[in-house]
């Protein structure tokens, strides 16, 4: 068995990686982890055989033999930290699927820590995407212990990477299935990945399958959700190779990359946002068709009933961009309804939108933050929070810059109200904006709300103090003093109390532009003595070094080469620096002007400038005007004042006329920036007029329109007013002619049916003794009604007579009462006589018309037959139309048919 072992032993890797042989295969993949462990590079020749064919991997991973397999796994490890980057994607596509299989799934706990460590390392070499594309696809195996450990993999992918490595959204999307799974085992481990996600995500997580998982289950996981939030946000444990590339250049560049690389650690844990997470949604396609019609309707409810319409759809939390120009400018004018039902749905629906839009909100600030503002003036709490919340979020869509002016503008107002809900708004911006105010702006801030500390509501002056306060909090109290200055001392410990107080998000660093200043190094050879006195100037402990080297006499050119090192060298030349300019042994040491370069070079400058007029003859000339060949002197020093042409240019690297040009550059930059920002400002309040005078017009329109439609309604009501009015009128011109009409009937009626007085007497006298006389004499009273000459006759004899005979007066007048309310009633009277009274028979419309009417006819016919009357009557009859005598043949018909019908109840019969 020795002689197999050692032919064995002396295969090539890839041979024995293939071998029938388990125990081959085992030493084999020991001796690949060693050998790759040993390589120096990963160019290694060692690696190719493995890159070339990826297959020897899946044999490894997934080996038949527990004991071989966990080898194989260990030796992948080894192969991918060792191989690099294309290691990893040479091998990752044949791989994964034998490790969630056969690694993650193994009995072994040290397999499946391997299984989970090449994982890690495939992610840590490359990205991460692929590796959870291959691992999802086992969540819907039907082994639910291969479906266990592929949870668990994820939650320490996520444990080790978080979620700015890892996309989370994926994962998310198949928890529901896994939670309704009916293993316990895997119920638990989504619990578990669930609670690891929810530390790095927090509520935002919710938003992509909270709503698909059952009640209980939702209590479930809020339990395990308490003991995480009072947590902090987790930071990555794990970096990828490129990270770890950067932190180690950074570390390399010395204390400031250190310093930068504390503030990139600082800033990893950050609460993820839902808009991150959601899907963007189309909102457009769901905004009902009649919103625009509805939304011009004269009804509020109308309006109201569109409004809900476009929340439900906009009520997202992520929204796909598109053309909202039409929307928003319903909506801003919705801002001046009468209704505050509509404000307020109007202002949420502007809220959703911001929310939704983010940064793609940003084009329709300036339609909607006015409006919003002007409607602050509401007293009604829920409003006033509705139109609070819009413009947060309108903010949050934009920043401090360009929503200052604004603000400013409307801190200057008349209302109270209006004053003091814009100060509360620009208190909130302070406290979320994550980018400091300017100079400009913060002299503007500070100016508003020192002028509101002076109101004289309190709650304005305490939120300016407030104001005051947050921004002390961003800028610093060194940066608020000037602004501090004028107030007492009461004011000034309010305001830092706020400041105390205030939690803000952004900070002030006036610090990072100090830098600047080196870039300013003159042209030329100074370039390389600039770059390396910083690093000398932090190192002082190779400097006693360099010294050394320079006392041998050094050629020129090597005095070039030298030249890192004589930048360390000041210290040792230091003490003669007192006479360095009184001779030039003394000046040939270019270490001496770096340092002095690198420190203050316009200091260096002005020091020669004003040291060429003391010096004596013999360096008159300068530094430039020394010749370098010259023959004499040649000592040591006249070997260090070969080079010293490299600092000439420094000295005469500004001339005072370029100095004065550069001055008159930096005052023309100035006031180019000043008159840009001039323009800036006037070009922005230009926009807020015409935007504000735009409004103004719709508003103009809607109000015209709407006095227009008044005007054609009160029109409308005139014109129906007028005819109703004509119609009255010629109502009571015909009721009239048929007044005069009935009148004049009843003077004819009157004066034809006046009865003779024997005949009259005898009608009346007889009225009460039989039946058969009263109706003979009424008939031929009947009968002789249409004669005019027995009706004049009877009066003349009735004037003669006079008053002798007061019982035969008294029935005659008895009688012609009788024959009135019988015969000169008209049919319109008869009808009302019958609807007011009742029956005919003795109703009380009766008993009034026999009190009413017979005094008007007694009293015509007391007076006598009047000539002229008659005269009169008979001419208008002639004259006018014939429907007078048909009138009057109807009468006398109705008349003759109702003395018929009173002879019939009266039992009569005719003879």
């Amino acid at each position: 068995m020795a002689d197999p072992e050692e032919d064995f032993s002396s295969l090539p890797l890839p041979d024995r990686f293939s071998h029938k042989n388990w125990k081959v295969r085992k030493q084999g993949y020991e001796d690949a982890a060693k050998t790759f462990e040993a390589t120096p590079d990963e160019s290694d020749p060692a690696f190719r055989p493995f890159l070339q064919d990826s297959g020897l991997w899946k044999g490894a991973v997934a080996d038949s033999n527990v004991a071989a397999q966990q080898d194989g796994i260990n030796a992948l490890c080894a192969f991918l930290k060792y191989g690099g980057q294309q290691a990893c994607t040479r091998s990752r596509s044949v791989t994964i699927a034998p490790i969630v299989e056969k690694g993650l799934a193994s009995t072994r706990a040290a397999t499946k820590q391997s299984a989970l460590e090449a994982l890690l390392l495939y992610i840590e070499l490359d990205k991460s995407d692929p590796i959870i594309d291959d691992l999802l696809p086992s969540l819907n195996n039907k082994q639910p212990k291969l479906i266990a450990a592929t949870l668990s993999a994820l939650t320490a992918i996520f444990h080790a990477y978080g979620i700015k490595i890892v996309d989370p959204k994926p994962v998310l999307k198949a928890l529901p299935k896994v939670f309704g799974h009916a293993d316990k085992n895997v119920r638990a481990e989504a619990q578990n990945l669930a609670v690891e996600l929810y530390r790095w995500l927090r509520e935002a997580m919710k938003t992509l399958f909270w709503s698909e998982l059952k009640p209980v289950q939702q209590q479930d996981l809020e339990k395990l959700f308490e003991a995480v939030k009072q947590e902090p946000l987790p930071k990555q444990e794990r970096l990828l190779r490129s990270q770890q590339a950067a932190v180690e250049a950074a570390s390399l560049s010395g204390p400031q990359g250190a310093e930068a690389e504390d503030e990139v650690e600082e800033e990893q844990p950050a609460e993820v946002d839902a808009f991150d997470l959601a899907e963007p949604v189309d909102v457009l396609s769901k905004v009902p068709g009649n919103f625009h019609e509805s939304m011009a309707s004269s009804k509020w409810k109308d309006r109201k009933d569109a409004l809900d319409a476009l929340f439900v759809a906009v009520n997202t939390d992520r929204i796909k961009d598109g053309p909202f120009d039409e929307i928003v400018t319903v909506l801003a004018k919705s801002m001046k309804d009468a209704n505050i039902a509509v404000v307020t749905v109007a202002a949420n629906c502007i809220e959703c939108l911001a929310k939704g839009l983010r940064h793609g909100f940003a084009k329709y600030r300036s339609r909607t933050m006015p409006a919003i503002m002007e409607r602050l003036k509401e007293k009604k709490q829920s409003v006033a929070d509705a139109l609070g919340a819009a413009l947060d979020a309108v903010f949050a869509s934009t920043g401090l810059s360009e929503c200052l002016e604004d603000i400013l503008e409307f801190l200057k107002n008349k209302n109270p109200q209006v004053k003091s809900e814009t100060l509360k708004f620009l208190i909130r911006c302070l406290k979320t904006t994550r980018e400091a105010p300017s100079k400009p702006e913060v002299k503007l801030i500070a100016e508003a709300a020192t002028k509101l500390l002076a109101e004289s509501v309190e709650a304005t002056r305490s939120a300016g103090a407030e104001a005051l306060g947050t921004l002390m909090k961003i800028m610093g109290e060194r940066a608020m003093g000037p602004y501090m200055e004028g107030l007492d001392d009461i004011k000034k410990a309010k305001i830092k109390d706020f400041c105390e107080a205030a939690e803000v998000k952004a900070k002030d660093k006036p610090k990072p532009v100090a830098p600047p200043p080196p870039k300013a190094a003159p042209p030329g050879q100074k370039k390389v003595g600039t770059k390396k006195p910083t690093l000398g100037a932090k190192k002082p402990a190779p400097r006693p070094a360099t010294p050394q080297e320079e006392p041998a006499p050094p050629p020129p050119k090597t005095a070039t080469k030298s030249v890192a090192s004589k930048i360390s060298a000041p210290k040792a030349l230091v003490p003669p620096q007192k006479t360095g300019l009184q001779g030039p042994k003394k000046i040939s040491g270019p270490g001496t002007a770096a340092p002095s370069s690198t420190q203050s070079p316009r200091r260096n400058i002005n020091l020669q400038e004003e040291d060429n007029a003391p010096i004596p003859s013999k360096l008159s000339r300068g530094l430039a005007g020394r010749p370098l060949a010259r023959p004499t002197d040649l000592s040591a020093s006249t070997s260090e004042a070969a080079p010293a042409p490299a600092p000439a240019p420094q000295a005469l690297s500004i001339t005072p006329a370029e100095r004065l040009e550069l001055n008159d550059l930096r005052s023309e930059k100035e006031y180019l920036i000043r008159t840009n920002e001039d323009l800036r400002a006037s070009s922005s309040r230009l926009q807020s007029q015409i935007h504000e005078l735009q409004n103004q017009n719709a508003q103009l329109i809607e109000d015209h329109t709407r006095d227009v439609l008044s005007i054609k309604a009160k029109e409308t009501q005139l014109v129906r007013a007028r005819s109703d009015a004509e119609s009255a009128e010629g109502q009571c011109q015909r009721l009239g002619r048929e007044l005069d009409r009935l009148k004049r009937e009843m003077k004819r009626i009157d004066t034809e049916r006046s009865p003779a007085d024997d005949g009259g007497g005898s009608i009346y006298r007889d009225r009460g003794r039989n039946g058969s006389e009263s109706s003979r004499n009424v008939s031929g009273t009947s009968e002789r009604l249409p004669s005019a000459d027995a009706t004049s006759q009877q009066q003349q004899q009735q004037q003669q007579r006079g008053n002798s005979s007061t019982s035969l007066a008294d029935s005659r007048e008895t009688g012609y009462q009788r024959m009135a309310r019988n015969y000169a009633v008209s049919p319109s009277e008869e009808k009302e006589n019958e609807n007011d009274g009742g029956d005919g028979a003795g109703g009380e419309g009766e008993k009034m018309g026999r009190s009413r009417s017979p005094v008007k006819v007694s009293s015509s016919l007391a007076a006598g037959p009047p000539k002229t009357t008659t005269a009169t009557t008979g001419r208008r009859e002639v004259s006018g139309e014939g429907e007078s005598w048909k009138r009057a043949a109807e009468v006398t018909s109705q008349l003759k048919a109702r003395i018929e019908m009173m002879k019939a109840k009266q039992g009569l019969t005719k003879r």
